[in-house]
């Protein structure tokens, strides 16, 4: 300690020497001391330090003075507190001298200080509030000065008005530091000042500064201009007129930060028009045509500025108007896609105009608003597109852009020769995205492109930059355009391209060898309708560069993958000109796939040849290659698994003469570890190997008895078999049977599918089998019946008798059941006269399963001899009452399953038997016969559909509700000739939402949903008449609320409920379906009353509210303040002690959706800058339960993330 104090004294003695060098050194060798952790100082020290700090602040040499600034900031954490408040307190008086310069460096000084503060330091902020000079130190104005915002206001006002520009600036940027946290009484304060100094009429300069800081405050305040924009837009576009360029800038700049932070900006949309200058460009058509480069000028004020003389003036500050109008115009695109037509039709010419400025920074923000105007033609993310829906008609966005292609491509035609390497990119990005918004749309002006595009791949002076840019645009080209648009252009571009594949920079050796791959493509197209090309001339070039990147070793890993892809490529497409050097490439293929970092990328290769139409010779490769991709299947890579699976697939189908015994047994080795339940994908692919193996090589399948069957039949029956996998597993069945492979018949096979349903629930077994399983070995089991029919005919006998013997279990009896139906579905079961009455018997089971299976046997039954079972089965629904709902049942399955044609001649007499049942007592029975309906009319539309509207009139409730959830069942997710009647008539079903009837507007719900879902384009025109009706349902009703009486309880009890959930879940659809359709305020307006509704309420607008954060954040953000207390009430509520456990478990889930909520909200860009969400935010970090409940949460949501990158 001693020897410390020493050398701090020496130091301290220094620093009064006349020698400024002394004076220097010893600062700075005190700064080294203060840095270093290990160093305690006694109080005398301290003391001394601090004060000989604090005096050089006014030391005559600027570089001591600031060596000692920055001495401050260690030294805070050195001392003891109340010398810190010494040092604070000398620097706020220092900041009120007459001396400009001790004010500055004391300032800097503070700003210092109070960077290194503890959070809490209550003594020092009180002095720091004390001080009047803020134009320094904007970042100290945080929550911690909140008591001081109110005088600092006071004092940075009038710094607006200074002389010195400097300070002008710093008085801007304090004001922006203390916008976010201020109150909104002095935020109202501030905006309220700048209008009514902007109101004056003051000089230029002085109406520079006030807009600028309206710009600084509108970016910092975001959502609370909102409530102001109605006097400052009208204010501000005033200065628009005024002849100063540098004001028009500012004002540009202001708007561009209002759309931005408040996009939703209700004034006349023509005002972001009229005020732009680029729309008063006198754009020459005639320029083009005679070759003329001069630059279209703007009428009037802009004229003599824009003109070649004057153009490069220092004083000329036209460009930078253009610059900021330009990005304003940008940030009305960005924020405001309901616009888009009126863009294309006002904004896209006006900037198509100004293609050929001359200031290189504004031509490049015109491409990018152009770009941006593009980017919002697509479908937004999370829409369902439905463009391929029959009778949709074409977003007249596109259609405008259509017709402005040729302009667009005339534009850009002379830029893309232009020395600007900057123009040019700009120019390939434009194109580029105008390429994957119109596939195709580009195909006529092909012949004005290439010029452009091999300019910038040879020309000497090109950078990589420019020729990775151009390659990728190429690509893109050639990917979303047919191949004869190319070939006449094969000889220009095919050159440059494959020297590019030379080029020593990976980076553009991969681009290229991404493009030659797709140019081999389009030089020899695969398929039998396609117009001659002839290909000799470009063989050698192609196949020469690409085999030169294939065979070295020493190159970037990217490189090689698409060397070997490329590669694969020619030996697919033009493996029949390669002669000799077919083999040999081969083999390089062979040693890539015993490369653990190449052997992915080489497998899928040799998928893409072995499936090439020229048969091209493999067997060489097959010896040595199959073994290898026999011990892939072993690795943990999945997606290696996978591209094996596919690739020996295909090889096994295309190269079975080739294949050696040993071979396929190396195979089928590794195959019984793949077919297992946790990965679906994986046993689906394999299963389609042995399905093909037992095509081609059934010898070689005479083993698998013991080995890859039992996995077989355990998947079998798995309750997690459905879909592609059990198709697939179908396929492999019957193939076993029809090739007599694996040495298991058809009796074989049927015993082991069913076995263990044999001994399911007794006590040698007592796990009951899945219901999934039931339906799993009955399509199996049908699968077999359908190629071995003389067998079959002996297993329904079997299976009827089964049925009949009351002593089989009721697992037994549900299977044979299913399998009977799933036979029936195939062949003719008349011959059976006693399974019509086997069936009427089982409905008056005790056990549901049975009848349930019963009635889907009946229906499948029937689908397979419709004239026998479908009179039988309509007789038995007019005239057994207690039946009706299982036969009801029966009749769905067939109308589902057959075909338009076969149930034309029965569908007037099914119709009228639905009919007579419409208005059925039991709601489960009506609900049926409303899916029949609804299924039927999809035969008939035409003719039906009228009749279901005409239903719509009737007087019984209970009909209305059927008719609509019938609609509901025609409404499905693929194209049907439904859809384009549907769309004329959809209207006056959803006129029911405003039905009298709670249960009517219920099922309009519902059937309005389903639209949004699987068909959006029948209800989006409709939306503007529809949503008032469906946002009226959202709220409470007290007409439907009442209290029931239950003993000495009474409960409350909410008839509307049902309708408002319903009415909640159809917004939620809206938000991935129609969401450029809503008026998101209004939106959030029924979200916000839905988080103070009824346990199931608040749960949907939850995650509405986390949906929202993600769509639309902005929007989100301008109602925080609102939405925060419902959170917050929510998270902090306590169940009473004496309540049930289930109450507990609700208020514990609700929290947690809540919680969601509150993390989807704070992973908004910069959302603490609200006072309400920093406070609530600081709430939950400061409790532990709710920081616990969070942290899970954003951990959650990081790993899905995380998952969801994964490719593999």
């Amino acid at each position: 300690m001693s020897n410390i104090s020493y050398h701090i004294s020496n130091l301290l003695e220094k620093m009064t020497s006349t020698d400024k060098d002394f004076r220097f050194m010893a600062t700075n060798d005190l700064m080294m001391e203060l840095q270093k952790d290990s160093i305690k100082l006694d109080e005398d020290s301290e003391k001394k330090v601090v004060t000989m700090l604090l005096k050089l602040l006014e030391d005559k040499n600027g570089e001591v003075q600031n060596l000692a600034v920055k001495c401050l900031g260690p030294l805070v954490s050195k001392v003891k507190e109340y010398q810190v408040e010494i040092m604070v307190d000398t620097l706020c008086s220092n900041m009120m001298s007459d001396k400009e310069q001790l004010r500055d460096i004391s300032s800097m000084g503070l700003k210092t200080v109070i960077a290194e503060l503890p959070p809490c330091s209550a003594g020092t902020t009180n002095r720091i509030g004390q001080s009047n000079d803020w134009r320094k130190c904007p970042p100290l104005l945080s929550g911690t000065l909140i008591s001081f915002h109110a005088s600092i206001l006071t004092s940075l006002l009038p710094q607006l008005t200074s002389p010195r520009m400097a300070v002008r600036k710093r008085a801007i940027m304090a004001l922006g530091h203390l916008v976010p946290s201020c109150s909104t009484t002095l935020f109202t304060q501030l905006t309220e000042h700048l209008l009514a100094e902007l109101g004056r009429g003051q000089q230029t300069s002085t109406t520079r500064t006030y807009i600028q800081c309206l710009a600084t405050v509108s970016r910092q305040g975001g959502h609370r201009v909102g409530e102001h924009l109605e006097k400052i837009i009208p204010m501000v576009m005033t200065f628009c007129s005024v002849e100063d360029d540098e004001l028009r800038e500012y004002c540009f700049q202001a708007f561009e930060a209002f759309l931005i932070c408040y996009f939703y900006i209700r004034c006349p949309k023509e005002m972001y028009i009229t005020y732009d200058p680029n729309y008063n460009y006198d754009v020459d058509e005639g320029g083009d045509e005679d070759g003329d480069e001069s630059m279209d000028t703007e009428d009037g004020e802009d004229e003599d500025q824009e003109s070649d003389d004057e153009y490069s003036d220092d004083d000329d500050m036209s460009w930078k108007v253009r610059r900021s109008s330009v990005k304003c115009l940008e940030a009305v695109i960005s924020t405001r896609r309901d616009l888009l037509v009126e863009l294309y039709g006002s904004v896209a010419p006006t900037l198509l105009a100004r293609f050929k400025e001359r200031e290189e920074n504004v031509k490049t923000d015109i491409f990018v608003a152009f770009v941006a105007l593009l980017k919002q033609t697509r479908p937004s993310q999370g829409l369902i597109t439905t463009a391929t829906e029959p009778g949709v008609q074409e977003d007249p966005a596109i259609t405008l852009l259509k017709k402005q292609v040729p302009t667009v491509v005339k534009a850009l035609h002379k830029q893309l020769k232009e020395k600007s390497m900057k123009s040019r990119q700009d120019c390939f990005s434009l194109l580029t995205e105008l390429a994957n918004v119109l596939p195709g749309a580009l195909g006529k002006h092909i012949p004005s492109l290439i010029p452009g595009i091999v300019h910038s791949l040879t020309d000497k002076s090109t950078s990589s930059n420019m020729k990775i840019d151009a390659l990728s645009f190429l690509n893109v080209l050639l990917c979303s355009h047919p191949p004869a648009v190319f070939q006449p252009h094969m000889k220009a571009i095919l050159p440059p391209v494959v020297q590019c594949v030379e080029d020593p920079f990976y980076k553009i050796t991969s681009e290229a060898l991404l493009v030659t791959q797709q140019m081999v493509t389009i030089i020899c197209p695969l398929g039998d309708k396609l117009p001659a090309f002839d290909v000799k001339p470009y063989v050698k070039d192609v196949f020469s560069a690409t085999l030169k990147r294939l065979k070295a070793a020493d190159i970037d890993q990217e490189v090689k993958e698409r060397a070997i892809s490329c590669m694969g490529h020619i030996v697919c497409h033009l493996g029949d000109q390669l002669g000799g050097d077919l083999q040999p490439t081969l083999q390089i293929f062979l040693e890539r796939l015993k490369n653990e970092i190449t052997r992915l990328t080489a497998v899928k290769t040799l998928t893409l040849i072995a499936t090439s139409p020229l048969r091209i010779d493999l067997r060489p490769l097959l010896t040595e290659g199959i073994p290898i991709l026999a011990s892939f299947l072993r690795k943990n890579q999945r997606a290696l698994k996978l591209s094996t699976l596919t690739a020996l697939n295909m090889i096994v189908m295309n190269y079975s003469d080739s294949l050696k015994p040993p071979m396929i047994e190396a195979v089928l080795n590794e195959l019984p570890a793949l077919i297992e339940e946790n990965d679906m994908h994986i046993s689906q692919v394999a299963v389609m190997l042995l399905t093909c193996i037992a095509k081609v090589c059934p010898s070689s399948l005479s083993k698998i008895g013991n080995t890859v069957l039992p996995g077989v039949f355990h998947l079998v029956h798995s309750p997690l078999l459905q879909g592609g996998a059990l198709s697939a597993i179908l396929e492999f069945f019957k193939a076993l049977v029809v090739t007599k492979a694996g040495n298991m018949g058809y009796n074989d096979l049927l015993k082991a599918l069913t076995g263990p349903f044999h001994g399911s629930g007794k006590a040698t077994d007592p796990t009951p089998m899945h219901r999934q399983s039931y339906y799993s070995v009955a399509r199996c089991v049908a699968a077999l019946s359908s190629v071995c029919p003389k067998e079959a005919s002996g297993m329904v006998t079997g299976f009827i008798q089964e049925v009949k013997n009351p002593k089989c279990s009721e697992s037994v009896r549900i299977l044979s059941f299913l399998c009977l139906g799933e036979a029936g579905r195939t062949m003719n079961l008349g011959g059976q006269k006693e399974l019509k009455t086997v069936i009427l018997e089982a409905f008056s089971s005790p056990n549901e399963e049975v009848k349930s299976a019963a009635s889907c046997a009946l229906g499948n039954i029937c689908v397979g001899n419709l004239e026998e079972y479908l009179p039988f089965m309509l007789t038995e629904i007019g005239s057994q009452a207690k039946r009706r709902y299982l036969l009801l049942h029966s009749l769905k399955e067939v109308i589902s399953a057959c075909s338009t044609e076969s149930l034309l001649a029965h569908v007037e007499d099914i119709w009228a038997l639905l009919f007579k049942n419409r208005e059925c007592a039991e709601e489960g029975t009506r609900s049926v016969v409303a899916e029949c309906l609804g299924k039927l009319t999809m035969v008939n539309p035409a003719q039906l559909l009228p009749r279901l509207k005409q239903q719509l009139s009737s007087g019984s409730p209970v009909a209305r509700s059927t008719v609509v959830t019938a609609v509901k069942f025609t409404i499905v997710d693929q194209p049907v000739p439904i859809d384009s009647l549907l769309k004329g008539c959809i209207g006056d079903f959803l006129k029911t939402l405003q039905d009298k009837d709670p249960n009517v507007r219920r099922v309009a719900l519902v059937m309005f949903n389903s639209a949004a879902h699987n068909k959006p384009s029948l209800i989006r025109g409709l939306l503007a008449s529809v949503l008032p009706s469906l946002y009226n349902e959202t709220q409470i009703r007290k007409d439907l609320i009442r209290e029931v009486e239950m003993g000495p309880f009474k409960h409350t009890v909410d008839d509307g409920l049902d309708v408002r959930k319903a009415a909640f879940e159809c917004m939620y659809t809206l938000l991935d379906s129609c969401l450029d359709c809503l008026d998101i305020f209004e939106f959030l307006d029924r979200v916000e009353e839905g988080l103070k509704d009824h346990y199931d309420i608040r749960m949907l607008t939850f995650i509405m509210l986390a949906r929202l954060c993600c769509l639309c954040p902005n929007a989100v953000v301008q109602r925080l303040d609102r939405l925060i207390e419902p959170l917050r009430v929510t998270c902090t509520t306590k169940v009473k002690a004496g309540s049930v456990k289930q109450e507990f478990e609700k208020q514990e889930e609700l929290r947690r959706s809540a919680m969601r909520a509150v993390a989807a909200l704070l992973s908004i860009s910069e959302v603490e800058k609200s006072p309400a969400m920093a406070d609530f935010a600081n709430q939950i970090r400061t409790n532990a339960e709710m920081a616990s409940i969070l942290e899970s949460i954003q951990g959650d949501t990081r790993s899905s993330t995380v998952e969801s990158m994964d490719t593999s």
